[in-house]
């Protein structure tokens, strides 16, 4: 199973209500820093992220009234694993084009729902290393100014982003039964048409899986954490920061060439930055195809 749980990059942009970076975890979790051998595939990754409350600006106090937000995202991912070996890892390149929907409620305050493509993401390095009882990746690429950003719920950042990943799986047991994970994004903001500059976004997704037969089930999570502050007329000096924790499943079919992967998780704590941070709950639903 390891040669087929895949994450080396962002892989869903479920930007329109979250304050910081272009990177939303809860895509990735058991497994999350193993890249398959070579070859060609499609990862779609569905998700449904519900906001219960809003944290003021600075702080970690939810904002008065009844405020939602509510998103659905498909990402659309095509990799290429390919034979040509770099510093002794499998070279690799991808793609990401987001669709989402967003709805956003705020009492007192204003409603906006929007649909579209989100920003789309070029990664042109993705290395890869298999060692016996390890993997580990590393991974460049670029969120693009793509997409509408126009209003609150749009599903474009209106900046452009530097993305650096890193991470490493490590298996406790000769069968590769019992697993560890951690991937890192390290995303580097452009300025927005306004003059704000959003503050470096360090995000860390996690997760300890167990094979049961055909069946990998464990325990996920994230963090994500603004590392420095925003710049530009009207920034904060303030920090945002999210974390959560969740459950996952994979089932591999292998005779169709298929993974089917679904996840939860429910965040529990949250600090806004500059703007207004969700705090809600993420699940999240995965098919992967050999092409």
């Amino acid at each position: 199973m390891k040669k087929i749980l895949f994450a080396a990059a962002a892989l869903t942009a479920l930007v329109g209500a979250h304050a910081e970076g272009h990177y939303v975890p809860g895509v990735e979790g058991m497994q999350a820093a193993s890249v398959p051998p070579p070859g060609l595939y499609y990862l779609g990754y569905m998700a449904n992220y519900n906001a219960e409350q809003f944290k003021a600006p600075g702080s970690s106090t939810a904002l008065p009234g009844e405020n939602k937000a509510t998103i659905f995202a498909l990402a659309n991912r095509l990799a290429w694993i390919t034979t040509t070996k770099v510093l002794g890892a499998d070279y690799g390149m991808e793609a990401i084009v987001p669709v989402q929907s967003t709805s956003l409620t705020f009492h007192p305050g204003p409603a906006d729902t929007q649909s579209g493509f989100g920003d789309v993401y070029l990664g042109p390095v993705i290395l890869s290393w298999h060692g016996a009882s390890w993997d580990a990746v590393t991974a460049a690429g670029f969120w693009l100014k793509s997409a509408d950003s126009s209003s609150p719920a749009s599903a474009g950042k209106g900046f452009a982003s530097t993305m650096l990943t890193a991470g490493g799986t490590y298996y406790f047991d000769a069968n590769k039964t019992l697993s560890g994970s951690a991937l890192l994004r390290y995303e580097i903001n452009d300025s927005k048409s306004n003059g704000i500059k959003p503050g470096d976004q360090v995000s860390v997704e996690w997760g300890v899986g167990k094979l049961l037969g055909n069946v990998q089930v464990g325990l996920v999570g994230y963090d994500q954490m603004q590392v420095s502050n925003d710049s530009g007329a009207g920034a904060s000096s303030s920090k945002s920061e999210r974390h959560a924790i969740g459950a996952e499943v994979a089932l591999p079919l292998m005779s169709s060439g298929v993974i089917l992967k679904a996840a939860a998780y429910q965040e529990y704590k949250a600090q806004a930055g500059t703007n207004p941070e969700p705090m809600g709950n993420l699940l999240r639903f995965t098919f992967v195809k050999f092409l």
